[in-house]
């Protein structure tokens, strides 16, 4: 008998199926022992030596195996293919060897890349001795992150109250989100103004084009930098008499096929186009990997979902070519296979990429057997892997410069045809921010040298510069890989600690680092800067990778950071968290309290409710924050935010009086609350709500005067009289922002009308334009149905004319008028829709004149409701509670 031991139920079902009776397959449920969570467990004063504990569940597991190996002849050991299966599988013998169980027994190791038959038996045909390289890559790690969990996590808990642990790498990922966080916070937003034509041809075609020149010069982005610099572009164009084809740049591109998944990329790209989160991805990507039921016969449904590697094997290239030609023909085949290599250093051991098994079970024949992520996930992996074996796209790239006035200025229009759509067909990569003024997908109409072009409108817009976005997942994994800090197959547990730890949260899909978290960073980066430098992470990654290549020895790698790592930590012994406070505070001031361009401009460090008092960082016990030196005495604080940039909004947490309202004696101030910033007169009186007005959106802050909170709190103003009826228009805010209104008409104000100074031309235009509301006015009346003589009318619909009788509706055929339907023809066709929906032919019934009402007492039947009897008062009696001995703190360290 043969014992075989995976790591999973799932995976152990699978392959029992695929061997004979001569084997017996059972799961260990991951790694048998660990590094017990306390101090020693790495005794770097005993060259590393490591103890290692079996706990409670997985001792079940190890008596199950013992038990099987009394009548076995061989132990196969049959983990994943990568470093942590090598680990899980050494950690297996070496225990079985210290009980003395494996006396006699023959030990294997065998390695797959997918769980399919084929796989498994040629795998069986081959085993091999343990790699002990890849193994002693496995102990440098689990020891590199245990000393640094456990080592550090003890100093942050002493010195910074509210943190709670630090990781070697996950410490450099907090970071990033940091370090992300305060570009945002002190960006300052830069005005630019765009100016673009709406052109046509000579038969009628529109286009557009973009200003790119003017007076003989180019213009860069901020050359416009105002309204009234923009006025004078348009003022140009608008007083031009030519607008002439100057040039027409014609070029094809081609757009090759991304390569198939890595661990990396399939965690980017699912949560680009399902949403999932890169723990989520991994989980389902396991399920598919360790085998699904297809009516009987369970199969891996794809290849291992941890690579780094983006290979595909020469059977899996064939059969992708196969399926390409068969199902999308030969012009979609390129003439010789795509062949892509990994950029990675020392890329997972050199893995295949992540594909299908079998590249034939198309996603349509599977979608019965999974549910639904586990259907999109494999969509996606099927997608990936057929289109990099696909052709190219082609695209007809067009640029087409247009003189205006002999030279006073030059516009620019850019399109594209996809000639060809190639991969495009089956798939396209998204991005995780896409680009303002992508013409990729803009058609232009056929252009050529020396046409005229006619003008139909010249717009300005004003833009702001905007800061870089907070990293997504997969943004995240992406600027991660790049920067060679952890593997992908580590990635998942990484940001999954960080949000568990309270250092980051996730809104709205991206990633805001939270109080504790920034203080963390800020902390390493004042005491132990080189352990959260980047480049510092990814060498030791290299190392490691050269640990498991062999060419590196892993004790000397360990004690090479031990040693340093050791003394920086000991220095940190005689801080107080007094010092710690002047450190971080010294840090950041600059940061958090900006001096002041403007010398008679209030100091950031001057405290809004106090006279005397100087803000500064603080540490409470649930992490940082901004507080005044005169504490208790003044109790103001606020988070830890800038009072400028998008952080602080100008330190709002305080309202911030602009000015007092001459008419009313009462001030105005600036405030943030949930819907936005907003500006307020006077306060609260009992139950009396003073009066507030949200400021329009895209309004700067710093651009929120005395005057412009008057102008907003007078609204809602007239306008003026509506020359068709008289009745007065008015201008206001509401809950979708600035509007016009004309009796029950409401309009949105576009972003080029300001609500305080829009007049009566604009405003008339504007209500024009407005949707009308209520039933369609009919445009003809047909005359009396002979059932009721109620009037059937003709109305437009958005759909067509109808005609309306009552509440029935019917559409006109295609070959009847508006002005030429007879009466017997509309009421045919009301007929028929009563007919068509069911109902009874007979008419609505008529209205009578009203009679007298007989003075009947309505009898009601009192419904003899079952009474519930009151539910009684249910005294607990309440346990006693035994009082327990304080939890002791457990540090888990990264693996």
């Amino acid at each position: 008998m043969n014992i075989v031991v995976v790591e999973s139920p799932a995976k152990a079902k699978t392959i029992n199926k695929y061997l004979g009776e001569d084997y017996h397959v059972l799961a260990s449920y991951g790694h048998v022992r660990d590094l017990p969570p306390k101090d020693g467990s790495v005794d770097p004063e005993e060259d590393f030596a490591m103890s290692w504990q079996v706990d409670s569940g997985s001792e079940k597991r190890l008596k199950d195996i013992i038990a099987a190996l009394k009548d076995a002849d061989q132990l196969i050991l049959a983990t994943d293919p990568d470093r942590e299966g090598e680990a899980i599988s050494w950690h297996l013998a070496e225990e079985l060897e210290r009980r003395k169980k494996l006396k006699g027994k023959k030990v294997s190791r065998v390695v797959f890349n997918e769980v399919t038959k084929t796989a498994i038996q040629q795998a069986f045909s081959e085993p091999r001795e343990l790699n002990m390289e890849l193994v002693e890559a496995y102990l440098a790690r689990r020891a590199l992150d245990y000393l640094f969990g456990f080592t550090l996590s003890p100093v942050l808990w002493r010195k910074l109250p509210g943190s709670r642990s630090a990781g070697r790498v996950q410490s450099v990922a907090l970071r990033l989100i940091c370090d992300r966080e305060s570009e945002i916070e002190i960006f300052k937003p830069q005005e630019y103004w765009t100016v673009d034509a709406k052109l046509s041809t000579e038969d009628g075609q529109k286009y557009g084009a973009r200003l790119t020149q003017l007076r003989g010069k180019k213009l860069d982005k901020f050359d416009l930098a105002n309204a009234a610099a923009a006025q004078d572009a348009v003022d140009l164009l608008e007083d031009a008499t030519s607008f002439t084809i100057k040039t027409v740049e014609k070029k094809q591109s081609r757009r090759n096929p991304q390569p198939p998944f890595t661990t990396s990329t399939l965690q980017q790209e699912a949560s680009r186009k399902l949403g999932f989160g890169a723990s989520r991805t991994m989980r389902i990507a396991q399920k598919l990997y360790e085998g699904i039921d297809l009516g009987g016969e369970t199969v891996g449904l794809i290849t291992y979902m941890r690579t780094d590697g983006v290979s595909l094997s020469a059977d899996a290239i064939a059969s992708g070519r196969d399926l390409i030609a068969k199902q999308y023909g030969k012009d979609y085949l390129p003439a010789n296979p795509r062949v892509y290599k990994s950029k990675a250093k020392n890329a997972q051991e050199a893995h295949e990429a992540i594909r299908p098994t079998n590249l034939e079970l198309l996603p349509r024949d599977v979608v019965a057997h999974l549910d639904d992520e586990g259907r999109k996930l494999y969509e996606l992996i099927w997608n990936r892997t057929v289109a990099s074996q696909m052709e190219s796209a082609i695209l007809d790239q067009v640029a087409v410069d247009i003189d205006v006035a002999q030279g006073q200025a030059v516009l620019r229009a850019n399109g594209s045809v996809l000639r060809f759509d190639g991969f495009l067909k089956l798939y396209k990569e998204d991005k995780d921010d896409e680009k303002e003024g992508q013409d990729d997908d803009r058609r232009l109409p056929k252009l050529t040298e020396g046409d005229i072009a006619n003008r139909e409108e010249i717009e300005k817009e004003q833009h702001f510069t905007q800061p870089p976005p907070r990293y997504s997942e997969a943004s995240l994994v992406k600027k991660m890989e790049e920067l060679g800090i952890g593997r992908p197959s580590t990635y998942a547990s990484i940001i999954q600690v960080l949000q568990d730890r309270d250092y980051v949260v996730l809104e709205k899909k991206r990633f805001k680092p939270e109080d504790r978290g920034r203080i963390v960073v800020t902390f390493l980066r004042n005491f132990f800067a080189k352990y959260v430098e980047f480049n510092f992470t990814a060498d030791l990654e290299t190392q490691l990778d050269d640990i498991s290549a062999g060419s590196a020895d892993w004790k000397k790698v360990l004690r090479g950071f031990w040693d340093a790592f050791h003394t920086a930590v000991d220095e940190t012994k005689g801080l107080t968290i007094t010092e710690v406070i002047e450190a971080l505070d010294e840090d950041l001031s600059d940061h958090f309290f900006p001096t002041p361009e403007d010398a008679d401009t209030k100091h950031p460090r001057e405290c809004p409710t106090c006279d005397d008092g100087r803000l500064g960082i603080k540490l409470g016990k649930t992490g940082g924050f901004i507080g005044c030196s005169n504490y208790p005495d003044c109790r103001y604080t606020r988070q830890l935010s800038l009072p400028d940039g998008e952080g602080g909004e100008n330190d709002l947490s305080q309202p911030k009086e602009l000015g007092i309202d001459p008419a009313t004696e009462l001030a105005v101030t600036l405030r943030k609350g949930p819907y936005g910033v907003y500006v307020q007169l006077g306060e609260a009186v009992e139950k009396t709500k003073p009066k507030r007005v949200s400021i329009p959106k895209g309004t700067p802050i710093s651009d929120i005067t005395f005057e412009l909170a008057q102008g907003l709190l007078s609204l809602p103003r007239d306008i003026g009289p509506h020359p068709d009826d008289g009745a007065m228009i008015i201008a206001g805010i509401g809950r979708f922002g600035p509007y016009v209104k004309h009796g029950s008409t409401f309009k949105s104000l576009t972003k080029d009308d300001d609500v305080l100074i829009v007049g009566l031309n604009r405003a008339v235009a504007l209500i024009a334009e407005a949707p009308k509301r209520g039933p369609a006015a009919a445009l003809r009346t047909i005359g009396a149905h002979p059932e009721d003589s109620v009037d059937i009318t003709v109305h437009s619909g958005r759909y067509g004319p109808y005609v309306k009788w009552n509440k029935v509706n019917a559409s006109l055929p295609k070959d009847k008028e508006v002005d030429t339907i007879t009466l017997e023809e509309a009421v045919e066709l009301l007929t028929k829709q009563l007919e068509k929906k069911g109902a009874k032919k007979k008419a609505p019934a008529k209205k009578k004149a009203p009679a007298k009402k007989a003075t009947a007492k309505k009898t009601t039947a009192k419904k003899t409701a079952a009474k519930k009897p009151a539910a009684k008062k249910t005294t607990t009696a309440k346990k006693t509670a035994t009082k327990k001995a304080p939890a002791k703190k457990t540090v888990k360290t990264e693996e």
